[in-house]
Protein backbone atom coordinates (compact mmCIF):
# COMPACT_ATOMS: atom_id res chain seq x y z
CA UNK A 1 0.00 0.00 0.00
CA UNK A 2 1.17 3.62 -1.16
CA UNK A 3 0.14 5.91 1.36
CA UNK A 4 -0.36 9.54 -0.23
CA UNK A 5 -0.61 12.84 1.46
CA UNK A 6 -2.45 15.67 -0.38
CA UNK A 7 -1.75 19.53 1.46
CA UNK A 8 -3.34 21.66 -0.86
CA UNK A 9 -3.88 25.64 -0.31
CA UNK A 10 -3.67 29.17 -1.99
CA UNK A 11 -0.01 29.19 -0.32
CA UNK A 12 0.22 33.16 -0.82
CA UNK A 13 2.78 32.81 0.87
CA UNK A 14 3.67 29.20 1.84
CA UNK A 15 5.27 29.29 5.29
CA UNK A 16 7.16 27.38 8.08
CA UNK A 17 3.65 26.36 9.46
CA UNK A 18 2.95 24.74 6.09
CA UNK A 19 6.18 23.05 6.10
CA UNK A 20 5.43 21.92 8.88
CA UNK A 21 2.16 20.72 9.30
CA UNK A 22 3.72 18.72 6.28
CA UNK A 23 6.38 16.83 7.84
CA UNK A 24 4.35 16.24 11.19
CA UNK A 25 1.73 14.39 9.26
CA UNK A 26 4.00 12.83 6.80
CA UNK A 27 5.93 11.28 10.24
CA UNK A 28 2.88 10.50 12.10
CA UNK A 29 0.88 9.06 9.13
CA UNK A 30 4.21 7.15 7.92
CA UNK A 31 3.38 8.52 4.39
CA UNK A 32 5.53 7.84 1.28
CA UNK A 33 5.12 10.97 -0.70
CA UNK A 34 3.25 14.04 0.61
CA UNK A 35 1.89 16.27 -2.08
CA UNK A 36 1.88 20.03 -1.93
CA UNK A 37 -0.86 21.21 -4.15
CA UNK A 38 -1.42 24.88 -4.84
CA UNK A 39 -4.92 25.70 -5.68
CA UNK A 40 -5.08 27.79 -9.35
CA UNK A 41 -8.51 29.41 -8.17
CA UNK A 42 -9.60 28.80 -4.85
CA UNK A 43 -13.39 28.81 -4.54
CA UNK A 44 -13.80 30.02 -1.41
CA UNK A 45 -11.34 33.35 -2.54
CA UNK A 46 -13.62 34.30 -5.87
CA UNK A 47 -13.52 37.89 -6.23
CA UNK A 48 -10.93 38.28 -3.80
CA UNK A 49 -6.96 38.97 -5.36
CA UNK A 50 -5.17 36.46 -4.87
CA UNK A 51 -1.06 36.26 -6.34
CA UNK A 52 -0.64 34.55 -9.48
CA UNK A 53 -0.53 31.02 -9.92
CA UNK A 54 2.65 30.53 -11.33
CA UNK A 55 4.30 32.66 -8.35
CA UNK A 56 2.72 30.96 -6.05
CA UNK A 57 3.52 27.36 -7.37
CA UNK A 58 7.10 28.56 -7.56
CA UNK A 59 7.00 29.79 -3.79
CA UNK A 60 5.62 25.81 -2.87
CA UNK A 61 8.63 24.57 -5.24
CA UNK A 62 11.54 26.60 -3.55
CA UNK A 63 9.69 26.06 0.05
CA UNK A 64 9.88 22.21 -0.36
CA UNK A 65 13.26 21.93 -2.38
CA UNK A 66 15.57 19.88 -0.57
CA UNK A 67 12.94 17.80 1.19
CA UNK A 68 12.77 14.13 -0.42
CA UNK A 69 9.38 13.09 1.12
CA UNK A 70 7.67 16.56 -0.35
CA UNK A 71 6.27 17.16 -3.86
CA UNK A 72 5.17 19.32 -6.15
CA UNK A 73 1.60 18.77 -7.92
CA UNK A 74 0.56 21.25 -10.33
CA UNK A 75 -2.98 19.29 -10.43
CA UNK A 76 -4.91 22.32 -9.78
CA UNK A 77 -2.98 24.87 -11.96
CA UNK A 78 -2.67 22.31 -15.33
CA UNK A 79 -6.98 22.37 -15.12
CA UNK A 80 -9.09 24.81 -15.82
CA UNK A 81 -12.10 26.22 -13.38
CA UNK A 82 -12.27 26.48 -10.03
CA UNK A 83 -10.05 24.58 -7.57
CA UNK A 84 -12.17 21.81 -6.24
CA UNK A 85 -10.69 19.03 -3.91
CA UNK A 86 -12.90 16.68 -5.20
CA UNK A 87 -12.06 16.97 -8.64
CA UNK A 88 -8.20 16.93 -7.71
CA UNK A 89 -8.40 13.88 -5.24
CA UNK A 90 -10.37 12.00 -8.13
CA UNK A 91 -7.88 12.86 -10.61
CA UNK A 92 -4.74 11.59 -8.19
CA UNK A 93 -6.57 8.06 -7.36
CA UNK A 94 -7.00 7.42 -11.30
CA UNK A 95 -3.33 7.68 -11.26
CA UNK A 96 -1.43 4.34 -11.35
CA UNK A 97 1.05 3.79 -8.59
CA UNK A 98 4.99 3.78 -9.70
CA UNK A 99 5.32 0.63 -8.13
CA UNK A 100 1.90 -1.16 -8.71
CA UNK A 101 0.69 -1.09 -5.51
CA UNK A 102 -2.83 0.19 -4.00
CA UNK A 103 -3.02 3.77 -2.81
CA UNK A 104 -4.34 5.07 0.29
CA UNK A 105 -4.69 8.88 -0.07
CA UNK A 106 -4.78 11.21 3.21
CA UNK A 107 -6.08 14.78 2.86
CA UNK A 108 -3.99 16.87 5.62
CA UNK A 109 -6.39 19.85 6.96
CA UNK A 110 -6.10 22.02 10.26
CA UNK A 111 -9.01 21.36 12.75
CA UNK A 112 -9.97 25.48 11.12
CA UNK A 113 -10.99 23.62 7.58
CA UNK A 114 -12.63 20.51 9.04
CA UNK A 115 -15.02 22.59 11.20
CA UNK A 116 -16.25 24.02 7.38
CA UNK A 117 -15.85 20.78 5.40
CA UNK A 118 -18.95 20.03 5.49
CA UNK A 119 -19.53 22.82 3.07
CA UNK A 120 -17.08 22.32 0.51
CA UNK A 121 -18.09 20.63 -2.78
CA UNK A 122 -19.04 16.75 -2.13
CA UNK A 123 -17.27 16.19 0.77
CA UNK A 124 -19.15 12.71 1.46
CA UNK A 125 -17.54 12.03 -1.75
CA UNK A 126 -14.10 13.31 -0.73
CA UNK A 127 -13.95 11.07 2.30
CA UNK A 128 -14.90 8.11 -0.02
CA UNK A 129 -11.78 8.54 -1.99
CA UNK A 130 -9.50 9.99 1.21
CA UNK A 131 -9.20 9.59 4.73
CA UNK A 132 -9.00 13.65 6.50
CA UNK A 133 -6.19 14.04 8.89
CA UNK A 134 -6.74 16.98 10.84
CA UNK A 135 -4.10 18.96 12.77
CA UNK A 136 -6.13 19.79 16.46
CA UNK A 137 -4.68 23.61 17.59
CA UNK A 138 -5.01 25.40 20.98
CA UNK A 139 -7.90 27.16 21.28
CA UNK A 140 -9.63 25.64 19.06
CA UNK A 141 -12.74 23.25 19.63
CA UNK A 142 -11.65 20.13 18.25
CA UNK A 143 -15.09 18.10 16.81
CA UNK A 144 -16.43 15.05 18.36
CA UNK A 145 -17.85 12.23 17.45
CA UNK A 146 -21.36 13.53 18.00
CA UNK A 147 -20.54 16.46 15.47
CA UNK A 148 -18.56 13.78 13.20
CA UNK A 149 -22.23 11.92 12.66
CA UNK A 150 -24.14 14.76 12.15
CA UNK A 151 -22.47 16.13 9.16
CA UNK A 152 -21.00 12.53 7.88
CA UNK A 153 -22.33 9.61 9.04
CA UNK A 154 -21.51 6.65 8.75
CA UNK A 155 -18.10 7.92 7.86
CA UNK A 156 -16.70 8.95 10.88
CA UNK A 157 -13.56 6.63 11.04
CA UNK A 158 -12.41 8.76 7.94
CA UNK A 159 -11.40 11.32 10.23
CA UNK A 160 -8.01 10.93 12.28
CA UNK A 161 -6.39 13.46 14.33
CA UNK A 162 -2.57 14.23 14.41
CA UNK A 163 -1.10 16.00 17.47
CA UNK A 164 -1.72 19.36 17.62
CA UNK A 165 1.44 22.17 17.75
CA UNK A 166 2.36 25.94 18.38
CA UNK A 167 3.90 27.47 14.81
CA UNK A 168 3.57 30.39 12.75
CA UNK A 169 1.46 32.79 11.45
CA UNK A 170 -1.38 32.27 8.92
CA UNK A 171 -0.47 33.63 5.19
CA UNK A 172 -2.90 36.33 5.58
CA UNK A 173 -0.82 37.95 8.24
CA UNK A 174 2.65 37.51 6.00
CA UNK A 175 0.47 39.26 3.12
CA UNK A 176 0.52 42.19 5.81
CA UNK A 177 3.34 42.53 6.83
CA UNK A 178 4.94 42.43 3.47
CA UNK A 179 2.48 44.97 2.76
CA UNK A 180 4.24 47.21 5.01
CA UNK A 181 7.50 46.56 3.52
CA UNK A 182 8.71 44.11 6.48
CA UNK A 183 10.95 41.08 5.41
CA UNK A 184 9.01 37.96 6.04
CA UNK A 185 12.64 36.26 6.73
CA UNK A 186 12.36 34.15 9.26
CA UNK A 187 8.81 33.31 8.78
CA UNK A 188 9.28 31.68 5.21
CA UNK A 189 12.11 29.53 4.01
CA UNK A 190 14.56 32.07 3.02
CA UNK A 191 14.11 31.23 -0.78
CA UNK A 192 10.39 32.77 -0.59
CA UNK A 193 11.35 35.72 1.08
CA UNK A 194 14.12 36.61 -1.22
CA UNK A 195 11.04 35.78 -4.21
CA UNK A 196 8.67 37.69 -2.25
CA UNK A 197 10.81 40.82 -2.48
CA UNK A 198 12.23 40.32 -5.75
CA UNK A 199 8.77 40.44 -7.08
CA UNK A 200 7.75 43.13 -4.71
CA UNK A 201 5.17 40.19 -4.15
CA UNK A 202 1.82 42.01 -1.77
CA UNK A 203 3.10 45.73 -1.91
CA UNK A 204 1.18 48.47 -3.03
CA UNK A 205 -2.02 46.87 -2.00
CA UNK A 206 -3.65 49.04 0.51
CA UNK A 207 -6.41 46.44 1.66
CA UNK A 208 -3.51 44.44 3.06
CA UNK A 209 -1.96 47.72 4.52
CA UNK A 210 -4.98 47.92 6.76
CA UNK A 211 -5.11 44.83 8.23
CA UNK A 212 -3.50 44.90 11.66
CA UNK A 213 -0.40 41.75 11.80
CA UNK A 214 0.05 39.56 14.31
CA UNK A 215 3.65 40.16 14.56
CA UNK A 216 4.36 38.08 18.47
CA UNK A 217 1.13 35.95 19.02
CA UNK A 218 0.35 32.91 17.34
CA UNK A 219 -1.97 32.74 15.17
CA UNK A 220 -3.84 29.05 13.47
CA UNK A 221 -1.78 27.09 10.79
CA UNK A 222 -4.37 26.85 8.06
CA UNK A 223 -3.72 25.53 4.74
CA UNK A 224 -6.37 27.30 2.59
CA UNK A 225 -5.57 30.75 4.04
Amino acid sequence: MTRIGVLGGTFDPIHHGHLALGQAAHELLRLDTTLFVPAARPPHKEGERVTDPELRCKMVELAIAGNPAFALSRIELDRPGLSYTIDTLRALAAQPSPNGAASEIYLILSVESLLGFHEWEDPTGILDIARVAALPRPGTPTPDRAWLTRHFPGREDRIVYLDGFHLSHASRELRALAARGRSLRYLVPDAVADLVQRESLYRDRPELILQRPAEIEDVPVDPAT
